[in-house]
C-alpha cells in the first residue's frame, strides 16, 4: 500500500511541481482510497480548485489507480484485487506494526504529569497521563526515539500548605493509622489548610515563612518535608501502577531549583533581564504583549518557571533531543509562552525545538472540582468507580466466571472506557467526563472497540480445528470484491496515514475516531455479511483473512491507546 501511495505522491509531485504533496484519506470509502486537494495551488494558478483538479487530473496514470475529480479534490480509487492483496499480506507480514516506520534517531521528550506533592492524581493528571503516554507511543511508531520524562514539583508555597496543616492538625496521626492512601493523605492535609485560612489569612505570613526554612535546611522542616514527600509519591507510584505509566526519567524540583537561580541571576548580570521596584527580577516582554514576569522573587525563593528554566537545560544535557514537548494544562499558556521567549533570550540551541502541549479541562456532571475546597475527583476513586460499574456489566452477563477472570474483564473493560473516553476529545477541547457513558457498549466508547475484536475472535473460535483458516498466501484474496469488502479494506488501507496524522498534529483523538469507525464498518460487514457460511470454502477463507487483518489493526490501534484487548467480554 505504501508503494502504491509513493507512485501517487510522486506522480502529483512530478505534474504539479511541487516539492511536497499530502494526500487526505476521505470521509467516505466511497470516495476513495487517497485524496489531494486542490485548494493551496489556486493563489499560484490564479484558477477555481476545480479546474485545477480538472487540470492535473488529466495529467496522471498509474497503474491499479484510477483518478476521479470529485469538486475540488483528485480522488484515488486503488483497483479491489491490488488493494486486497496487498492491504491483507502486508498486515499478516508486519502484524501489529504495521503503519510504523523505521526507526530514524530523532530524540523526543514528553514531560507528563508534573504533579505536586500537597495532594493526589486528580482527573486533571489523569487526562495529562493519558495524552501523554498515548502521544509517547503513537510517536514511537512513526520512528520516533520517546523518552518519558517527569518534574514532579516537590518544594514550595503549596508544599508548605501541606505541611503546616499537619503541624497544626494531625496530631500525629499517619496514612497507616488511617487506613488511608498515602497521598490522599497528604491531600486531605491541603484541604485542612484551605478551610483553616479562611478565618485566618495571616496564616499566609507563616507559609512563606515555613518556605524560607526549608530553603535555608531548618532540620525539623527537613524533616517533616521529606515524611510528607514520601507518603506523596509512594501514592503517585501506585496510581501509576494501575495506569502502566513508565517514566524513563523524573526529576525532582528540590534538587534543580537552585541552579535555576543561577541562571537568572546571571542573566540580571548580562542585562538580559532586570529587577522591578520590588527587587524581584523579572523579564520584560510588553513588546510581545506578554507584560512582565518574575522569574525570582525579591527574598531569594524560587517560582515555576525558575526550575523550568534548569530543566530544559539539564534535560537537553542528559538527552540531546531533537524536540521537547511539555504536556500541560491550558491554564499554563502565558507561562510556556514566556518560558520559551527565556530560553530565546538566553540564546540555547534547543530554544526552537520546544513546544507546549496544552490541552483543556475535564469536568464531571456536577461541575467544576477545586484542590481547596476538597472536591476534586481522585484519579484512583474513578478507576475504583468505573471498574465497579464495569464488574457489575459483567455479573449481568455471565455468572460462571472466576474471581481472577471476572476481575480481569472488569479491569481491562474500565480502563478502554476511562482511556478512550478522555482521548476521544480534540485535546483542546474541555469535557465532561461521565462514567457510565464511557461505559457503554454502543456509542463511541472504548468497550464498542473492544467488543467489535471480541466478536471477530468469536467467529474464529467457531471453526472447528479441521476447518481453520489456510494461510494468506494460499488464498485468493481476488473473491473480496463487494462493495462491503472494499469500504473494510479501503478502512484498513487508511491505518498507517492516521497514524501519521495522529503523531504529526499530536492527536490521540484521529485515531480514537478511526477506530471507532473501523469498528462500526467491521459491525456493518458482520451484519451484512455471510462469513462462516459463505458460498465456497475459498469463499469462507478469504473473508476471514479479511476479519484477521481487521482484529489486528483494532488491536494495534488500542494498544497505542494503552487499551488491553479481550477476545470474550
Amino acid at each position: 500500500m505504501d508503494s502504491i501511495k509513493e507512485q501517487i505522491i510522486s506522480t502529483l509531485k512530478d505534474v504539479t511541481g511541487l516539492d511536497e504533496i499530502r494526500l487526505e484519506v476521505p470521509p467516505n470509502p466511497e470516495m476513495g482510497d487517497f485524496a489531494f486537494p486542490c485548494f493551496p495551488l489556486t493563489k499560484q494558478l490564479k484558477k477555481a480548485p476545480t479546474e485545477i483538479a480538472k487540470d492535473i487530473q488529466k495529467g496522471i496514470k498509474i497503474k491499479n489507480v484510477e483518478a476521479k475529480v470529485i469538486g475540488p479534490y483528485i480522488n484515488f480509487f486503488i483497483d479491489k484485487s491490488i488493494l486486497a492483496e496487498q492491504i491483507i499480506k502486508d498486515i499478516e507480514e508486519k502484524k501489529t506494526s504495521f503503519g510504523c516506520k523505521k526507526p530514524k534517531g530523532e530524540v523526543v521528550l514528553v514531560e507528563s504529569p508534573g504533579p505536586n506533592t500537597n495532594k493526589p492524581l486528580h482527573l486533571g493528571h489523569l487526562r495529562n497521563i493519558l495524552l501523554g503516554q498515548s502521544i509517547a507511543r503513537i510517536l514511537k511508531s512513526q520512528g520516533k526515539d520517546v523518552k518519558s520524562v517527569n518534574v514532579v514539583n516537590d518544594r514550595g508555597v503549596h508544599i508548605c500548605k501541606s505541611m503546616l496543616a499537619y503541624k497544626m492538625f494531625a496530631d500525629g496521626k499517619t496514612p497507616e493509622s488511617e487506613n488511608k492512601k498515602s497521598d490522599h493523605f497528604v491531600g486531605d492535609m491541603y484541604v485542612e489548610y484551605a478551610k483553616a485560612e479562611k478565618d485566618n489569612p495571616e496564616m499566609g505570613k507563616e507559609i512563606q515563612d515555613l518556605l524560607v526554612k526549608w530553603e535555608e535546611g531548618d532540620k525539623d522542616t527537613i524533616e517533616l518535608w521529606k515524611k510528607m514527600n514520601k507518603w506523596a509519591l509512594d501514592g503517585f507510584q501506585e496510581t501509576y501502577e494501575k495506569l502502566n505509566f513508565n517514566i524513563d526519567k523524573e526529576y525532582l524540583e528540590s534538587e534543580t531549583y537552585k541552579h535555576g537561580k543561577d541562571i537568572i541571576e546571571k542573566g540580571l548580570k548580562d542585562n538580559l533581564f532586570e529587577k522591578d521596584d520590588d527587587g524581584n527580577i523579572v523579564i520584560r516582554l510588553k513588546d510581545k504583549n506578554m507584560g512582565t514576569k518574575v522569574l525570582l522573587r525579591a527574598n531569594g525563593t524560587s517560582v515555576y518557571i525558575t526550575q523550568d528554566i534548569y530543566m530544559a537545560k539539564l534535560r537537553y544535557d542528559d538527552y540531546k533531543f531533537d524536540e521537547m514537548i511539555y504536556v500541560v494544562g491550558n491554564e499554563q499558556d502565558y507561562h510556556f509562552k514566556v518560558l520559551f521567549e527565556v530560553f530565546e533570550k538566553l540564546k540555547w540551541k534547543f530554544a526552537g525545538n520546544c513546544k507546549h502541549f496544552s490541552y483543556g479541562m475535564v469536568e464531571l456532571p456536577e461541575g467544576k472540582m477545586k484542590s481547596r475546597e476538597g472536591t476534586v475527583v481522585d484519579t484512583d476513586n474513578l478507576i475504583d468507580e468505573v471498574t465497579g460499574l464495569a464488574r457489575e456489566e459483567i455479573k449481568k452477563r455471565y455468572d460462571d466466571l472466576d474471581f481472577d477472570e471476572e476481575e480481569r474483564r472488569a479491569n481491562a473493560i474500565a480502563m478502554s472506557a476511562i482511556r478512550f473516553f478522555i482521548l476521544k476529545f480534540d485535546p483542546v477541547r474541555n469535557f465532561v467526563f461521565n462514567p457510565k457513558e464511557s461505559l457503554a457498549f454502543e456509542g463511541e466508547t472504548g468497550p464498542y472497540v473492544q467488543y467489535a475484536y471480541a466478536r471477530i475472535c468469536s467467529i474464529f473460535r467457531k471453526l472447528e480445528d479441521s476447518e481453520g483458516l489456510v494461510k494468506v498466501e494460499d488464498t485468493n484474496l481476488s473473491l473480496l470484491d463487494t462493495e462491503s469488502d472494499r469500504k473494510l479494506l479501503t478502512s484498513l488501507s487508511n491505518y498507517p496515514t492516521i497514524l501519521e496524522e495522529s503523531a504529526k498534529n499530536l492527536k490521540p483523538s484521529t485515531l480514537c475516531h478511526y477506530l471507532f469507525d473501523l469498528a462500526s464498518t467491521f459491525n456493518e460487514y458482520y451484519r451484512d455479511i455471510s462469513i462462516l457460511k459463505a458460498e465456497t470454502k475459498e469463499l469462507r477463507n478469504a473473508r476471514l483473512a479479511l476479519l484477521d487483518a481487521t482484529r489486528t489493526i483494532i488491536k494495534s490501534g488500542l494498544g497505542y491507546l494503552g487499551i488491553d484487548v479481550l477476545e470474550q467480554m
